[in-house]
């Protein structure tokens, strides 16, 4: 069935979601709501990404229901090199590249749920339905902050 494909790509876009906030959070560390509100929305991804695997075992996937952890040698030198970063002079615009980035795989994870949901109501799948119905509206809390805090940046970076 096509559905399996479908979910065998939007588990994976969540998962690359879930990895592109980290990183954000992790370059930025020295702005707190990008540091703490991008590890709790990679947190979402993560979940949707688990729910995903769940489902996706009635469609004969078998995803990983728990995206590979980065040893803790990556993540410090990840955390050393957010801090170096947030004290260079560009990191401003670096900071605009990232959330650039986050918002359009926010929201290329959004128009995927948006084919899951139709193609559940098409198979009249309830379980799948519900599944879009209930991680749909993260995503676009996803889209919609990396929009918002784009704009702010963009006012802060490229105006002064």
């Amino acid at each position: 069935m096509k559905i399996a494909l479908a979910l065998q790509e939007l588990h994976h876009d969540e998962l690359d979601l879930a990895r592109e906030l980290l990183r954000v959070a992790d370059r930025h560390r020295v702005d707190h709501e990008i540091r703490h509100l991008g590890g709790d929305l990679a947190r979402w991804s993560q979940r949707h990404a688990r729910d995903i695997a769940d489902l996706g075992k009635r469609f004969d996937l078998h995803l990983d229901a728990e995206p590979t952890e980065e040893t803790g040698v990556a993540h410090r030198l990840r955390e050393k090199a957010g801090e170096l970063i947030g004290r260079r002079p560009d990191a401003s615009l670096l900071m605009l590249r990232d959330l650039r980035e986050v918002y359009v795989k926010a929201s290329g994870v959004s128009v995927d749920w948006v084919m899951i949901a139709q193609a559940a109501q098409g198979l009249k799948d309830a379980e799948l339905l519900a599944l879009a119905r209930r991680c749909h509206p993260d995503t676009l809390r996803q889209v919609r902050w990396a929009n918002a805090k784009l704009k702010e940046s963009c006012t802060q970076v490229l105006v002064t």
